[in-house]
């Protein structure tokens, strides 16, 4: 084998994974994730940590970055915990709403991004204003999409360390 047979090989598999990875999923598959996202929406509104929790998988193959510490949480207990401190920090309604849903999906993997916006009022009457940016990561589990992996991140302003929670284009 002559020394450019393996360049030629890795620019067809980086050729083929970005084909693959800016496919569109299927319309079946990107209905049922987004339907996936809608049950995400009604849940986070009603605060049912339990309709929440059922998104994701049930395993500790579930990884969540999440913007408040630890770094990581691992499986489906660690995560319930940091939506119980979320959900606590409300008094009265959540007003929670996803926009700017990608979806990508092939076979039994896929993967979406969003911008969500969680408004309210905390436990001493003072307004809560939020905006992030999430990553999911999708598994097909028995049929059923479910989230796998999770990643919520908030821009931060170098100069002054702070997080940008009102994040704007």
């Amino acid at each position: 084998m002559n020394g450019s047979a393996p360049m030629i090989f890795a620019a067809v598999a980086v050729a083929s994974c970005m084909a693959a990875g800016t496919a569109r999923a299927s319309s079946s598959d990107e209905a049922a994730i987004r339907a996936l996202e809608a049950q995400f929406t009604k849940a986070f509104n009603a605060k049912d940590i339990d309709a929440i929790m059922k998104l994701y998988v049930q395993d500790d193959s579930l990884v969540v970055f999440d913007v408040v510490p630890p770094r990581e949480y691992i499986g489906p207990k660690a995560y319930r915990k940091d939506w119980e401190g979320l959900l606590g920090m409300f008094k009265g309604p959540i007003k929670f709403e996803l926009s700017d849903l990608h979806v990508f999906a092939g076979g039994t993997t896929g993967y979406g991004y969003s911008i969500q916006h969680v408004s309210g009022t905390d436990t001493k009457g003072q307004p809560i204003d939020l905006t992030v940016r999430v990553t999911d990561g999708y598994r097909k589990v028995n049929g059923r999409w479910l989230i796998a992996h999770e990643h919520v991140s908030v821009p931060v302003d170098l100069e002054s360390g702070k997080p940008d929670w009102t994040s704007k284009p």
